[in-house]
């Protein structure tokens, strides 16, 4: 008998977030994935000591890595001392390494909520009512506050990101599976961001997202990519998750549900096949 390979998959099951309920998902793909594979889940804070056992490690709702950032960099550390291989690898350039990217797609010219973190760039923002502002190291809007301009001069910079608020009609989400769109879904009111519904996109609407997907040059993995819809029609980049995006998987159809799974499966297979990363 051919021997399955073996995954750690790391969640934090007592994780309470506002409107999710992060450990039913993770409960529901382990259910499926354990078809294919060998699995053990286990919290973020022994990801480290225990992965050595296994061909793979998979992070899915572990939670903000802020709240354990000390432990996570010492995971990631090891595992790249190791050679360990991750699941989404380590490499991301989205949210997985801070909010620098919003910076550099903005500097950049990606159609991106204008962001800046500097006293000296608050010219470069559109004018607004009031301004987001927001943690470098910030996840799940923890740290987010909205001020007005004539605070802003006053804000402590280095370690914070501003952003002139949008008035937008909708968000939307573009989940991915390596290069592969999945599923969109978004939030038609804009007052239960968390009440989502499926989403048809255009082929404007995925050219959109496609864009962000290839700049991050990830592989392998699972990405999501958050966008609002303007009151103009523009679709603006709110963020590129690429560490542990949540799926809403109770939100789409059955089909979809098991078609996100084919993928994920196809894709975990194809990255534990592959030669291991060098760097």
């Amino acid at each position: 008998m051919a021997v399955r390979p073996s995954i750690l998959f790391v969640t934090d099951l007592a994780y309470q977030a506002r409107g999710r309920r992060y450990c039913d998902e993770d409960i529901f793909l382990t259910s499926r994935l354990r078809g294919a594979f060998d699995i053990a889940l286990c919290h973020p804070l022994d990801a480290a000591a225990l992965m050595a056992s296994f061909d793979a490690v998979v992070v899915r709702n572990s939670g903000p890595v802020l709240h354990y950032q000390r432990q996570y960099d010492a995971f990631r550390a090891a595992a790249a001392a190791q050679g360990t291989r991750v699941y989404n690898p380590l490499n991301g350039r989205g949210d997985m390494a801070g909010k620098q990217y919003l910076l550099d797609l903005t500097a950049e010219g990606y159609p991106v909520i204008p962001t800046v973190d500097a006293l000296a760039d608050l010219p470069a923002l559109p004018r607004a009512e009031s301004y987001a502002v927001k943690p470098k190291a910030g996840a799940d809007s923890i740290g987010l506050s909205f001020v007005p301009r004539d605070r802003l001069d006053g804000l402590a910079y280095g370690d914070i990101l501003v952003q002139p608020r949008i008035d937008f009609r909708y968000e939307v989400s573009f989940t991915y599976v390596d290069s592969a769109f999945q599923y969109a879904l978004h939030a038609p009111d804009t007052g239960r961001r968390w009440v989502l519904e499926p989403y048809e996109p255009t082929e404007a609407d995925l050219a959109f997202a496609d864009r962000f997907i290839d700049w991050n040059t990830l592989d392998r993995g699972i990405q999501r990519v958050d966008a609002c819809r303007t009151e103009e029609g523009e679709l603006l980049l709110v963020e590129l998750e690429d560490l542990n995006p949540y799926l809403s998987l109770d939100r789409v159809p059955d089909r979809t549900r098991d078609d996100f799974v084919t993928a994920m499966t196809t894709s975990l297979h194809r990255f534990l096949d592959a030669p291991p990363r060098t760097t």
